[in-house]
């Protein structure tokens, strides 16, 4: 991979993300592709609370399964939406019954081929990016130094929700400790996860997830160029959903 465009939490937003990938200077023919050979990396959460979940599994799937010209590592939504498909007891909150919803309205055929797709799509997902060239790790909520290179239940538990204390907010969120802030590692941690109004830099750390879900912009961060291109949100503006660095 010479060049990458690391695109952050889509979670259903399938226009912004149409958008996105023009702007970015892909073309669309069959599926996406860029001139310049530039490789989309999706980090997690392609689903759930937006309003085209389906349409995102379909496309990340086809670009990455079928075409091989992307990369995608899983988000915490993923990873339930896939325990969903395997038939475990999950609760469909906090987004997960947006999906849920979508895929009830569709022929048990149509059902089964989006479970597969999506599946096989996680199946095949590394739990998170090395990109030695570009000394960058992509992993959805981010990754501590000393995990790099690890995938046991303590790595995954951290790359999927970030570093939890096990307290939770008065609106019910779970509270993070600011792990970015103590990074001191030479790779470039490319996360999402907590969504932030503009993307924040800290160390060699960026968080791209710019909240298109909650109406601000969906977000791509360019290697080697280190640059940061977005689009706007379709999605009506929460304030509330957003976490304000001091």
């Amino acid at each position: 991979m010479e060049k990458v465009d690391i695109i952050g939490d889509v979670h259903g937003c399938y226009e912004e993300l149409q958008n996105l990938f023009e702007k970015l200077g892909y073309q669309k023919e069959m599926e996406y592709s860029h001139p310049d050979g530039r490789v989309p990396i999706f980090l997690g959460d392609i689903t759930d609370r937006g309003p085209q979940s389906l349409k995102v599994i379909e496309l990340v799937y086809h670009l990455v399964i079928i075409q091989k010209k992307a990369c995608y590592v899983p988000g915490n939504h993923c990873n339930k939406l896939y325990r969903f498909f395997l038939g475990n007891k999950v609760q469909q909150r906090h987004g997960l019954e947006t999906t849920v919803a979508e895929y009830n309205q569709l022929s048990r055929e149509e059902q089964a081929e989006v479970r597969q797709k999506f599946m096989t799509l996680y199946e095949n997902a590394p739990l998170y990016l090395q990109i030695p060239k570009m000394k960058a790790i992509v992993a959805h909520a981010g990754i501590k130094e000393e995990y790099i290179g690890r995938s046991d239940k303590k790595v995954k538990t951290f790359v999927l929700y970030g570093d939890i204390t096990g307290d939770f907010t008065e609106d019910g969120r779970p509270v993070r400790k600011d792990w970015a802030k103590e990074y001191e590692g030479t790779n470039w941690i490319v996360y999402g996860h907590t969504p932030v109004m503009s993307p924040r830099i800290v160390h060699r750390t960026i968080n791209i997830d710019t909240g298109c879900v909650f109406g601000n912009a969906l977000s791509a961060f360019r290697l080697p160029e280190k640059e940061v291109v977005n689009v706007p949100s379709k999605q009506h503006l929460m304030k509330e959903k957003f976490t304000y660095f001091n």
